[in-house]
């Protein structure tokens, strides 16, 4: 029988807490990490969008040679990396001349495998090449606009793909409500063709437009790149039925003495606890009492009549 030991220290115990399964998920953590062989252009790549998720990604600078995710026997040491660093999601670069300036972006379940998209990576501009106002810089941490502009985003089967994954990897935490005064950054994935999508990062400029809602311009802040599609894996019907699995929602606590019905709707039942009538004290005209002895004891106050001496009285 397995032994399951249970951590005696509070920081163990709370970091346990941390890594354990929620009803709703918030946001996923992003794991950065490069194949034997990267180019220059593939680093900084990777370094661009380490910077645009640094408070939720981890990355990793070494190289890495048995990781190789679309590969059977290629996935272990990535699983492995998932489960030592808490991330749900990858970001793996890798440079070779069948695949130049390769990018693969998948997510986990489980901290396995759960799908890929493989694109390579064209017409590169980093953030300093780009001119602009500093004081537009998008703050960390902020919640971005993303915006897909192409039909192919919802016809095209891979592009469909793409989108599901640019939108885990770059929307950041959720959240259900959201102040627009501090949204200020956009996302731009613009489809050219059905395998070719320029992605550009911008931040938001507001200018005066006369009423109260402001008018927003989009400043080209950088990274920018065309993404080209090369291959994608999506997860089988079995991986996707279990990840797709949401929990009960909890049950209402159950009304006591209240029904329901087609015709008259909520019906509810209202109990009186027993009286006791007959230990409550009656008035002399009491509608109880019959009339002649009421009559009676009436008239016998009127004429003064004494009350009767109690039994066992003195002389």
């Amino acid at each position: 029988m397995m032994k399951f030991k249970t951590p005696k220290k509070g920081r163990i115990r709370r970091e346990l807490e941390k890594r354990a399964p929620r009803i709703v998920e918030t946001g996923r953590k992003t794991l950065i990490l490069q194949g034997m062989k990267t180019s220059g252009l593939l680093n900084s790549v990777l370094t661009e969008i380490y910077h645009l998720k640094k408070e939720s990604s981890v990355r990793y600078t070494r190289k890495n040679d048995n990781v190789r995710p679309f590969e059977s026997g290629g996935e272990t040491s990535l699983e492995f990396f998932s489960q030592k660093t808490d991330c749900s999601m990858f970001v793996f670069g890798s440079h070779s001349k069948k695949r130049p300036d390769n990018l693969i972006i998948g997510r986990m379940y489980d901290h396995h495998i759960y799908d890929l998209v493989e694109v390579g990576v064209e017409n590169f501009k980093s953030m300093e090449s780009f001119v602009y106002d500093k004081k537009l810089a998008p703050k960390m941490g902020s919640k971005p606009f993303i915006a897909f502009i192409g039909e192919g985003f919802e016809s095209v089967e891979e592009l469909k793909h793409l989108k599901e994954v640019l939108l885990e990897l770059f929307r950041g935490e959720v959240v259900e409500n959201l102040n627009l005064a501090g949204v200020d950054r956009a996302y731009v994935c613009t489809a050219l063709s059905s395998n070719r999508v320029v992605f550009t990062h911008c931040a938001l400029r507001l200018k005066k437009s006369g009423t109260i809602v402001p008018r927003m311009e989009l400043v080209e802040v950088g990274p920018s790149m065309d993404l080209v599609l090369r291959r994608h894996r999506l997860p089988n019907d079995g991986l996707r039925k279990e990840a797709m699995k949401t929990a009960a929602d909890k049950p209402k606590k159950k009304e006591k003495n209240v029904g329901r019905d087609v015709i008259q709707g909520k019906i509810g039942k209202v109990y009186i606890p027993d009286q006791q009538l007959g230990d409550m004290n009656l008035p002399n005209k009491a509608k109880g009492v019959k009339r002649e002895r009421r009559e009676a004891k009436m008239n016998k106050q009127a004429n003064g009549h004494a009350p009767k001496k109690q039994k066992g009285g003195s002389n």
